[in-house]
């Protein structure tokens, strides 16, 4: 885990005095704006992997029954395999679609369906999804699960919280100040996701996986949560 804090001060001038002084029916005085970062990087601990099926038939009703015959079969084989918060199974898209000749009339029917396999054990998923007949690896997403997410968050934010309040006692001081009182703060997160690494990664059909019992190998990259507290303070 690599933590890291950042912090950037804005302090409007007003007669040279390098405070903003607001002028309206309330004089306030001695006001500065600030804000601090703070930002946490972990490894990305939740996996989702999306299997899908296509068919093609000359009715939409031939498709659309072909397509759920795949993710009946596809979801009775892994409902056992579920496990928690490490293996999660669902249906996802579906859909059937008119294919058009040269002329613009319909000359037949072509449909996809998806399922999701997701969770934070990646070698129990890849291992399920390699078990699966006549679905094609779709695609793949790394990410943070709820409760690592909000561990994370949290910690970020201690830093962000703290890294204002010393910012802001220290520019009391420095301005000849006791103290302050806090006027306003914002706080918001963001997360970043680069890219992952992945090992043997494409689209081919599981059938040709069957002998590769252990699934594919992968590997997720890193995410960074940051967290920015804005606001402004009154020197006293």
């Amino acid at each position: 885990m690599r933590n890291s804090v950042g912090v950037v001060m804005f302090v409007g001038g007003a007669l040279g005095s390098g405070l903003v002084l607001a002028q309206s029916q309330e004089v306030l005085r001695n006001v500065v704006q600030l804000s601090a970062t703070g930002s946490v990087e972990v490894d990305q601990d939740w996996l989702q992997m999306r299997l899908a099926a296509t068919r093609d038939g000359n009715d939409a009703a031939s498709v659309q029954k072909q397509l759920q015959q795949a993710v009946d079969a596809a979801m009775r084989s892994l409902r056992p395999q579920v496990q928690g918060q490490n293996l999660q199974v669902s249906s996802g898209s579906f859909g059937v679609y008119p294919r058009h000749g040269n002329d613009g009339k319909i000359k037949g029917w072509q449909g996809r369906a998806e399922v999701l396999l997701e969770g934070k054990d990646f070698a129990r998923i890849t291992q399920a999804a390699a078990q699966i007949e006549g679905m094609t690896v779709a695609g793949m997403d790394f990410g943070l699960s709820k409760e690592g997410r909000a561990r994370v968050q949290e910690q970020a934010q201690a830093q962000a919280i703290d890294s204002f309040k010393a910012r802001a006692t220290q520019l009391a001081r420095q301005f000849g100040f006791s103290g302050y009182s806090l006027r306003e703060v914002s706080v918001n997160s963001q997360d970043a996701y680069p890219a992952p690494r992945m090992v043997r990664m494409n689209a081919m059909p599981m059938a040709a996986k069957a002998e590769a019992a252990d699934g594919m190998a992968v590997e997720a990259g890193k995410a960074q949560v940051v967290v920015n507290v804005a606001g402004s303070v009154q020197l006293q």
